[in-house]
């Protein structure tokens, strides 16, 4: 099977980062079980390139990232909480992404917040957003709070738990679609 692309975005404003570390960790657990190739972006990579206000505004580094989630077999994205919703820059990068480009793209869900009070917000601002792309986000959200971590790493065994169940959710939904298209492609290349 050729390596898929999987692509993380931490939609952090410094690092290192809480956020990063958990889309690290879901990608991890998705390579472990399925070839992937893992690319993982900051929003702080885009630099102030991201604040344009249409795509052909772009500075080079925040165009390479809108590509990259658009080209990726599968995505985990993830946001520290602001206001209970995800950041706006993290919506602003996605607002530049082509509604086609994530049509049916497994894509895993992760946020990060000061407390147990925001985490509902994979559900209520996470979901819907890519529901809009009419992707296919696994069923395991994966929420940790400042107390989940500890020197730079998960510390909460539940939380551990759930980027395992994710990030298996997560290859087996992109090792599923790139074999049902596999086929596909090769009938539209020609091949036989």
């Amino acid at each position: 099977m050729t390596r898929l692309r999987l692509v993380g975005f931490s939609a952090n404003i410094q690092r290192p980062s809480k956020t990063r570390t958990l889309v690290e960790a879901v990608a991890a657990e998705a390579a472990v079980r399925l070839p992937v190739e893992v690319r993982i972006f900051d929003l702080v990579d885009a630099g102030p390139g991201l604040g344009a206000l249409s795509r052909d505004q772009l500075s080079l580094p925040a165009r390479r990232i809108v590509e990259a989630v658009e080209e990726a077999d599968a995505l985990v994205v993830g946001t520290p909480v602001y206001k209970g919703a995800y950041t706006g820059l993290f919506k602003h990068l996605f607002d530049l992404v082509s509604p086609e480009a994530l049509a049916g793209k497994p894509v895993a869900l992760t946020a990060t917040g000061g407390g147990p009070r925001h985490a509902l917000v994979v559900e209520h601002s996470l979901r819907p957003l890519f529901g809009f792309f009419t992707a296919l986000t696994v069923p395991t959200a994966v929420y940790a709070s400042d107390p989940d971590f500890r020197d730079g790493g998960l510390d909460s065994a539940a939380i551990r738990q759930r980027v395992t169940e994710a990030g298996s959710q997560l290859a087996s939904l992109a090792g599923a679609r790139a074999a049902a298209v596999a086929p596909l492609a090769r009938i539209a290349g020609g091949a036989r």
